[in-house]
């Protein structure tokens, strides 16, 4: 009897875990694991040598993150899917292809930042804006993030 118990508890318990595997939304899980807050980057390029990065990107504002030999290029930061859009669909005309990419960071200072600048972002149609505005986000990224 205490056998079937114990079994019994046990597949409840792998039922459990594999449930979540399979059906749970991975992100909220990762989120609830890790300690910080999602953000949507938008990554210009992926360049294996720095030089060319100055000869194909015309994003004057960027992140460049070297990661295993390979310089990543990002030209967004935003944690809103509504900006995100918005600012996906300005890159499209503007023949810039991005990729989002999502981030875990823990700085508080940093979301508030982000917060505030996609409240403007949501609040404004002009491109010059938006685009300025991405530009202060990221140079708020390197100041508050890098410097970490």
């Amino acid at each position: 009897m205490k056998k079937t118990i114990i079994k019994g508890l046990f597949f409840i318990v792998v039922g459990f875990f594999i449930g979540q595997l399979l059906f749970g939304d991975k992100l909220e899980l990762i989120k609830k694991i890790q300690k910080g807050d999602a953000y949507y980057f938008l990554e210009e390029g992926v360049y294996n040598d720095y030089s060319n990065i100055q000869n194909n990107s015309n994003i004057y504002r960027r992140i460049i993150e070297n990661k295993n030999n390979k310089y990543h290029v990002y030209i967004g930061i935003t944690r809103d899917k509504e900006v995100l859009d918005k600012l996906k669909s300005i890159y499209k005309k503007e023949n810039i292809n991005v990729t989002v990419k999502e981030k875990i960071l823990e700085s508080v200072e940093f979301k508030t930042n982000v917060e505030q600048f996609d409240l403007l972002i949501k609040q404004t149609k002009d491109t010059s804006q938006i685009l300025t505005i991405e530009e202060v986000v990221i140079a708020n990224y390197q100041e508050i993030i890098k410097k970490q």
